[in-house]
Formats: C-alpha cells, sequence, structure tokens
C-alpha cells in the first residue's frame, strides 16, 4: 500500500487535470507508476538512507542488528554453482581449487548445495605457498576436506543462515554460526554477500578460506583416551608409531588396559623388550585391519583380514559382536586416519 500511495501522490496533479471521461487514462497512469516505482532501485535514489535499505529488503538502521548484502535480484538461477562462480569473475581460485579437487561434476550436480565461497582476496589471506601446495595432485585428498567445509547440504538462504549456530558440512565436520551487530561470522571468516541464488543451490560470499579442524590419528585418539596405556605402550615398543600415524586408513580393535591386565603382568614385560619386537609386532597387527571398517559393515562379515596377514573371525551373536574371544564394547571412535572399536580382551594371532 505504501508503494502505491507513492505513486498516487506523484501523478496526484497530473491526474486531477484529466477529465472523468478520460478516467481509464487515470488507471493507466496509477498503474504505470506503480510498475516505474517498483522497481526499487530506481526508487531507492530518490529516498533516505532508511527507505533505500527497506526497499533493498533490509531493516532501518535504528533496528537493525545485522547487516549482510544480498545479491541483486536480477541474477538469475540459470547456471550451477560451478559456473555461476566462475562467471563471477572473483572466485578463480576457488575454481582452480574445485578443478584441482574433482569436485566439478558434484558440484554441478543436482544438489541442492549451499557453499560459503571465499574470494580470491581471501586465498590471499593463506600463507605463502599454501595454495599452490593443495593445488598439487599428491594432496588432493586434503583440498578435498578443505573445499567440503565450505559446502553445507541443501538450500540455506541467509534468512535461514542467522537462526543458527552451527551447521554440519558435507566433509563432515560443523562450521560455528555467530550472528552480532558486527555481520555473520562462519567460524573466523566474514559473511559479505548472500543469496546468490543458483540452479542447484546458493552460495554466501566470505573473506577467508576456513580451514577444517584436525581430528587426531588413531594413535593420538587413543593416547587421550586415558584407556589404552597399555596399547600405546606396546605399540611404541614395536616401532609402529609412524606407522598409525600415516595415511590409512585403518580400523583398530583397541584392547584396553583392563583386556591387558587379563594377561599375566610377566608376559607383558617379557613381550615389551626390544629382542621381542617382531612378535610384538606381530600381535598388534593382528589387531588392525586396512581401511576404514564402520561397525555398520563389521556386522556382515565373519572374518577380516588382518595386516598381519591372518584373518581375524567376526560373529555377531545374542546382540554381541565378537572378535575371536575379545566383545567389541565400543564402537566408532573415529580419527583422522581411521577408526577404533574398542574389545575386552587382546586377541592373538595363531
Amino acid at each position: 500500500m505504501g508503494l502505491l500511495s507513492n505513486a498516487l501522490k506523484c501523478i496526484r496533479n497530473t491526474s486531477q487535470k484529466v477529465p472523468d471521461m478520460f478516467f481509464p487514462v487515470k488507471e493507466s497512469l496509477v498503474i504505470a507508476a506503480v510498475v516505474l516505482f517498483g522497481n526499487s532501485a530506481v526508487f531507492a535514489q530518490n529516498q533516505c538512507p532508511a527507505q533505500q535499505a527497506a526497499l533493498a529488503g533490509q531493516q532501518c538502521p535504528s533496528k537493525m542488528n545485522t547487516v549482510m548484502v544480498s545479491a541483486p535480484a536480477r541474477m538469475t538461477q540459470e547456471k550451477d554453482i560451478v559456473d555461476t562462480a566462475v562467471g563471477a569473475g572473483k572466485f578463480k581460485t576457488l575454481v582452480a581449487a574445485v578443478q584441482a579437487g574433482g569436485l566439478v561434476d558434484t558440484l554441478k550436480g543436482k544438489g541442492p548445495f549451499t557453499v560459503f565461497a571465499p574470494t580470491d582476496e581471501a586465498f590471499k589471506k593463506l600463507p605463502k605457498g599454501t595454495v599452490e601446495s593443495l593445488l598439487k595432485p599428491e594432496n588432493k585428498k586434503q583440498l578435498q576436506a578443505i573445499l567440503t567445509y565450505h559446502v553445507v547440504g541443501g538450500n540455506v538462504m541467509a534468512a535461514d543462515v542467522v537462526k543458527l549456530d552451527s551447521a554440519k558440512t558435507v566433509q563432515g565436520k560443523n562450521v560455528a554460526i555467530k550472528v552480532s551487530d558486527a555481520g555473520v561470522m562462519v567460524n573466523n571468516a566474514k559473511v559479505v554477500v548472500t543469496d546468490i541464488k543458483c540452479k542447484n543451490g546458493v552460495i554466501h560470499v566470505i573473506d577467508s578460506v576456513l580451514l577444517p579442524p584436525a581430528t587426531p590419528d588413531v594413535v593420538d585418539t587413543a593416547v587421550a583416551a586415558g584407556q589404552f596405556k597399555t596399547l600405546v605402550a606396546a605399540v611404541q615398543a614395536a616401532g609402529l608409531v609412524d606407522t598409525l600415524k600415516g595415511e590409512g586408513p585403518f580400523t583398530v580393535f583397541a584392547p584396553t588396559d583392563a583386556a591387558f591386565a587379563k594377561i599375566p603382568a610377566a608376559t607383558i614385560a617379557e613381550l615389551l623388550k626390544p629382542e621381542n619386537k617382531s612378535k610384538l609386532a606381530a600381535i598388534l597387527t593382528y589387531h588392525v585391519v586396512a581401511g576404514k571398517v564402520m561397525a555398520a559393515d563389521v556386522v556382515k562379515i565373519t572374518s577380516a583380514k588382518t595386516v598381519n596377514g591372518q584373518s581375524a573371525a567376526v560373529k555377531v551373536e545374542g546382540g554381541k559382536v565378537m572378535i575371536d574371544g575379545a566383545q567389541v564394547i565400543k564402537t566408532d571412535i573415529e580419527c583422522g586416519n581411521g577408526v577404533i572399536h574398542v574389545i575386552d580382551s587382546v586377541i592373538m594371532p595363531k
């Protein structure tokens, strides 16, 4: 009604001079004025800042806590996320990274996806040489992890983003979202432009690159847990620390300290001696399976070939999962290079 009122005011003098017999003309003038002034970009030129903000879909400064610049309404949704980023011209590094990470087809897919897109200037904030290193083929997995940390499943518009305090990314970890008078922050990156609509989702522009928090590897996870002290000591004595801190992925059936306590202390002490290193390594690698085998997959198999070379029997009975004679008491402790399943006994190779 405010728009119509303004339009009527603008043509009042003219319309008063038109005889009633030309009423259709007056009606046309009203319609024309509404159409003309319906373009907020034109009409806003003659308004106060508060009115301009209102026409842009923002609150007046006196009521506004957060300001995010929305993409112009004239932007089409004909292009997908990748083509939109290419066409924008300010995401060259991001596009190069998406290509190097082999994610072009994914981000051109059906989606929908919400992408927090760092500009070229954002990438320049990274330490010198970081981008060049990430673009190398040997670092493809690390690059993919970083890129997918910028993507959230679904079509999350700015109006929805500001209602969240976190969002789970395609990478698997959450990003923190904070709204304040200073704007909207995703982790430590500020959202500078929102709601760039694409055929398969939406782009929000950010001023810094998001880096996913490092996930501890199998060894560090075991150390931090506090219930695998004997296992960790054995891994160190067998010289397997570097192996289990490697790329993996590994699935470790990890005996607790209580599990090792079932073995005579003298036996443990003997195994930890340097001269028994190979025997200890054989026992420890019998607890490791190559690949990331989650609990849902473990229950589908009857045996698992270990890194030791021998296979351990897997049995599901009475709601319990047994690995040889050990019961799995906790599952799916995810690590940066694999997964740990906790068992209540040490299993011995044949």
